[in-house]
């Protein structure tokens, strides 16, 4: 493994940067090698002391790690007394890409891509925390599929953690993909609710765009055409704070007078289109399945299957329209760009029966490492229920369940952080 490292300053940080080699395969360590960068950020004048590091495994699957020039609330609060790691997750930001341009010309396309989960993630963690401090143990903090991951890291490398902090991350442990689909769509026809209930208009006017899609070719601005159910997959932003009003004011200006008649405008388009391209994280499309996938049962396309369950969702059916939520599916890979290369790896991805499993029970049932867990009532990504029952299943794992805030409630308070420190503490 090399480290090469680069120090400089900006807006008031001292940031080093990492790039490390490692295995593929970590079981292979000779095998062939790909690279993870990692961003150490300390505040300021505080780079001369002896400060604890914290390590931020951020969510996803396939969003680079947080940059420090749009610092969120969380990371404001972790400077004040840590060195804080942001590691760009395998795939992703700047570490070794994951994309229809790398993955297109990959026959072992799959394969390649069954090695970019959080044991994987985990094993890269602990490279780092080697290089960056030798046997000394560190703070993880995950947030969504980054708690994900600590809890595969507390099964697989408790000796690298001295806390574990966890935000809307506590996945169900032994449930399939089917499991956590059904719930998901369940909290997600009550957040359409939520949703029209503060805009009730808006009703009105989702199923006015909803039918001119299904009456008219419309092209967004790259060109890609907008069908309905891809408009529906706004809703997958409905678990954040701000996301309800975001949605409100992009719909407010959908429509402008046109030559036959009102048209959807540019600014609705080019709006829609930022939310709904995968082009920026397609390893989230890709993988969003396989973090739950064990045994030898495969995944086999979860969220497109049991949508029919839901008949709330079939925007043909005559009732009103309602936005999906945190799901991918097939059809996705025909309708987005940067998706269509990757059609064949995510299908056979989909039907792999062989995945090992991620999270060692025995291990977490018996576990010395301080946990803290914040749990949000009304999350709409990570199901609150699940997320109960696996902390009852961990060993010293203090939950605090919180009425107030939504899935990114780590980044929009301080407290929330400041809370869980207090709870592994006590």
């Amino acid at each position: 493994m090399t480290d090469d490292q680069i120090t400089y300053r900006h807006s008031g940080l001292v940031c080093t940067d990492h790039t490390l080699d490692v295995p593929l395969d970590h079981a292979r360590p000779d095998g062939p090698g790909i690279s993870v960068f990692a961003r150490e950020v300390v505040a300021e004048g505080m780079e001369g002391r002896e400060l604890p590091r914290l390590l931020w495994l951020q969510g996803g699957p396939g969003g680079r790690a947080e940059r420090p020039n749009a610092a969120g609330a969380w990371l404001r609060r972790a400077l004040k007394e840590f060195r804080v790691v942001l590691l760009d997750q395998r795939g992703t930001g700047r570490s070794t890409p994951a994309d229809r341009t790398t993955l297109a010309g990959r026959a072992d396309a799959a394969q390649y891509l069954t090695y970019f989960r959080a044991d994987s993630i985990v094993r890269d963690a602990e490279l780092l925390r080697r290089r960056l401090q030798g046997d000394r143990p560190w703070t993880v903090l995950g947030q969504s599929f980054g708690g994900f991951a600590t809890l595969t890291y507390l099964g697989l490398a408790p000796e690298g953690l001295d806390r574990a902090l966890i935000t809307g991350g506590l996945p169900t442990l032994t449930g399939h993909a089917d499991d956590v689909y059904r719930a998901a769509y369940r909290r997600t026809v009550a957040a359409n609710d939520r949703y029209f209930e503060r805009y009730p208009l808006d009703r009105a006017l989702a199923a006015r765009v909803a039918t001119h899609l299904a009456d008219h070719d419309v092209r967004m601005p790259s060109g890609e055409r907008l069908s309905v159910r891809r408009f529906q997959t706004l809703g997958i932003t409905f678990g954040t704070a701000s996301a309800f009003d975001s949605l409100h004011y992009l719909l407010e200006c959908a429509f402008v007078p046109g030559r036959g008649g009102p048209v959807l405008s540019d600014t609705f388009l080019r709006g829609v289109d930022s939310v709904v391209s995968l082009a920026p994280r397609p390893l989230y499309a890709i993988l969003h399945e396989a973090i739950y996938a064990q045994g030898g049962r495969p995944t086999a396309w979860s969220a497109d299957r049991v949508r029919a369950e839901f008949p709330e969702f079939d925007a043909s059916a005559g009732g009103p329209l309602h936005f999906t939520g945190e799901m991918m599916y097939p059809w996705m890979f025909d309708e987005d760009p940067a998706l269509v290369p990757l059609k064949a790896t995510a299908d056979a991805l989909a039907h792999r029966a062989d995945w090992p499993a991620l999270y060692d029970l025995d291990r977490l049932a018996a576990n010395t490492v301080p946990v803290a867990a914040a749990v949000y009532r009304q999350d709409m990504y990570v199901d609150h229920d699940h997320a109960l029952t696996t902390a009852s299943r961990v060993r010293g794992l203090s939950t605090w369940v919180s009425e107030a805030h939504l899935h990114d409630g780590v980044k929009a308070d301080p407290g929330v952080l400041d809370r869980l420190l207090s709870l592994a503490q006590d």
